[in-house]
């Protein structure tokens, strides 16, 4: 059986990462191209990351984060 096709959906409950995202990068002065030229994403990804369509592999979340300046818990630990 193949998985649904479409976006990974991240978690609704606590589904704030997205925010914390966006704020985060926000307050490291860069815009969504640079953090996915610095993750080595798109800037499709970021979007999705920001909007909760998409819930990144580790390494990403873990990429995401350094480029940041944050720890991974900070962006998707569950804290509102």
């Amino acid at each position: 059986m193949a998985p649904p096709a479409g976006p990974v959906r991240a978690p609704q409950a606590g589904d704030a990462a997205g925010p914390r995202i966006r704020a985060a990068r926000r307050e490291a002065g860069l815009t969504q191209q640079d953090l996915a030229a610095a993750a080595g994403v798109s800037r499709q990804t970021v979007i999705a990351m920001e909007t909760g369509d998409y819930a990144p592999s580790v390494y990403l979340a873990l990429k995401t984060a350094q480029v940041l300046g944050v720890t991974v818990e900070a962006l998707w630990g569950g804290q509102t």
